[in-house]
């Protein structure tokens, strides 16, 4: 709801720029998409690795895993 408030004072402002930023979002947004996936597959792979190098202290330890 900002961003939408933001983009409305920006077409009173200064429309032409406000309506530039409106075609160029879909397209900055589409360049961006690779590095989120990037980002989520990396972010995938640390917290296996957390788990694994994790794994032998939480069997040795006895204690039921908390959520």
């Amino acid at each position: 709801m900002t961003a939408f408030l933001l983009w409305l004072l920006l077409l009173v402002i200064c429309w032409p720029l406000a309506l530039l930023a409106l075609v160029l979002y879909p397209l900055v947004w589409l360049l961006l998409l690779p590095f989120r996936l990037v980002g989520i597959a990396v972010g995938g792979v640390f917290e296996l690795l957390r788990a694994v190098i994790r794994l032998p202290a939480r069997v040795l330890s006895g204690h039921p895993r908390r959520a």
